[in-house]
């Protein structure tokens, strides 16, 4: 349907892990080359998302600038990745670079509301672009609030222009099946001045199932949250030892400080720290792709891998998240259902509290991913009280304390139930892994771009340093002598040549030097 779509928005509806870049970087590569287009905007949800598109897009022949401030690429670029973020930062400016011979890729697209700041700055922005390609896995909002250029029937049904559901991905060995190994068992809390004692089977009030669930994801109670941990990686030794040697394992937590509490439980378990990445550590971007690229075998994340993170190697997932909405769910299953090139689609496991919502959750992933909207009245909520409804584990009200938890496996939700792990000895790490280094890919334009500015960067400094002249008098001469305004605007071949110039006159001032 792509071929034949002209104008207007178009909705590309397909599972979290069904892949739905190609498409949209090979419809971006046949109008540009069909000079329909003159340049392509990639909107994203998350910093990380803007780079990952960029390398997809390379890969592809489409170069896209990551974090650019407008939507007019620089020379040798056909286009920007962005996030919606940055848009919102000033949308006027935007459109001002926005024509009909734009086409716009909106990943994620239910990020946008209507009403909402991100989609009211996003409509703005590209109000004259007749394109919109919009992309999302889970095409619906928890806050009734409708998606931009998104149609919907009678029902409030989201009617994407093309829709591929997980259960049709995992039919056609596209996307892995999911096994979800519930837990459930004796948990105990103090509420105000009384101490309850449930498993998930009892019905309980909306306060005190919530409660219950803080107190399964707990990282005090030895039977509790840390016996998942402790199973999940017994079934990532397994798979490593079954030949998935590089298999990887996630464990999604309900914010920074619970996040460390379930690393050290990790090192505890392993005897090797997990990567730790926290929205608020700069580098988390770098620490997410050297991890894809890594044999390392666990990560911890609160929010940074729920969605468009692409680490097709994880077949281990612990959920201890706060937050039990249908679409966070799906978001982060989506990390475990991708596949391996030159694997078959195995099994991945995602292991979780047996909570009801959880377990509903989970019975209903292959189901449709198109979602009735919801009224504003039924919002879903992580926790009942208003002053709770943003504590989680690690910020329990003065009333509320975990008590104990003795947890067992329970039962195995779609997919065949999972054998007992046959776990090789236990050892201090999995040893290292000396599988042949991949074919090296052709470098994005981008990543060429950034290392030709850092080094004429040090370059500059390097020449202060030997001849006395400040850094703005050098720029200043050097971008004469290349021709360009400003390095923010020079093209590869301009800073090239500005390395290649720099050289030149550091290899002059040194024999000047030694001819004194």
């Amino acid at each position: 349907m792509l071929e034949r779509w002209q104008e207007g928005p178009f909705l590309l509806s397909a599972a979290p892990g069904a892949g739905k870049t190609r498409p949209a970087l090979e419809l971006a590569r046949r109008l540009l080359s069909a000079r329909a287009i003159d340049s392509v905007a990639v909107l994203c949800p998350t910093a990380p998302l803007t780079r990952q598109w960029a390398s997809a897009g390379a890969a592809l022949g489409v170069q896209l600038q990551p974090d650019s401030n407008g939507a007019r690429p620089p020379r040798d670029f056909h286009g920007v990745s962005v996030t919606y973020a940055r848009v919102a930062s000033d949308p006027a400016a935007w459109a001002r670079d926005v024509s009909a011979r734009t086409l716009v890729v909106a990943d994620e697209a239910h990020h946008l509301g209507e009403e909402l700041a991100w989609g009211v700055a996003f409509q703005a922005a590209f109000a004259a672009a007749p394109r919109w390609l919009l992309l999302s896995g889970t095409p619906f909002r928890s806050d009734a609030t409708p998606i931009p250029g998104v149609r919907y029937d009678a029902e409030g049904l989201a009617e994407p222009d093309f829709s591929y559901t997980y259960a049709q991905a995992a039919a056609d060995g596209i996307c892995r099946p999911v096994a979800f190994v519930t837990f459930d068992g004796s948990l105990s809390w103090r509420s105000g001045e009384d101490v309850i004692e449930s498993s998930f089977d009892t019905v309980l009030s909306t306060r005190e199932a919530g409660r219950r669930y803080r107190t399964a994801i707990s990282t005090e109670l030895p039977d509790g949250l840390p016996r998942i941990l402790r199973e999940a990686d017994e079934r990532l030794r397994a798979l490593r030892a079954e030949g998935h040697r590089d298999a990887g394992a996630l464990a999604v937590a309900a914010d920074a400080a619970h996040a460390r509490e379930i690393s050290k439980l990790i090192s505890q378990a392993t005897g090797r720290s997990p990567v730790l990445v926290l929205h608020t550590d700069a580098r988390a971007s770098q620490k997410l792709e050297a991890f894809r690229a890594s044999r390392e075998a666990w990560i911890v994340a609160v929010n940074m891998v729920s969605e468009g993170v692409d680490i097709p190697r994880l077949r281990v997932g612990v959920y201890a998240s706060a937050a039990k909405t249908p679409l966070i769910f799906r978001q982060i299953v989506g990390r475990f259902v991708r596949t391996v090139h030159g694997r078959p689609p195995e099994p991945s496991y995602v292991y979780l509290p047996a909570d009801p919502v959880l377990r509903v959750h989970a019975s209903e992933v292959e189901g449709e991913l198109r979602h009735v909207l919801r009224r504003a009245d039924e919002a879903e909520e992580i926790f009942d009280e208003p002053e709770e409804r943003r504590q989680t584990e690690r910020s329990p009200s003065m009333d509320f304390e975990p008590l104990s938890a003795e947890f067992a496996p329970q039962m195995t939700l779609f997919g065949p139930a999972p054998p007992a792990p046959a776990a090789p000895k236990r050892a201090s790490a999995p040893p290292p892994i000396a599988d042949p280094e991949p074919a090296t890919p052709a470098r994005a334009a981008f990543e060429r771009r950034e290392s030709l500015r850092q080094e004429r960067s040090r370059l500059v400094a390097d020449l202060q340093r030997r001849d006395g002249r400040s850094h703005r008098e050098i720029n200043a001469w050097l971008n004469q002598a290349v021709g360009i305004a400003r390095v923010e605007s020079a093209s590869i071949e301009q800073l090239e040549r500005s390395v290649q110039t720099l050289v030149k006159e550091l290899t002059r001032v040194s024999r000047a030097g030694r001819s004194r």
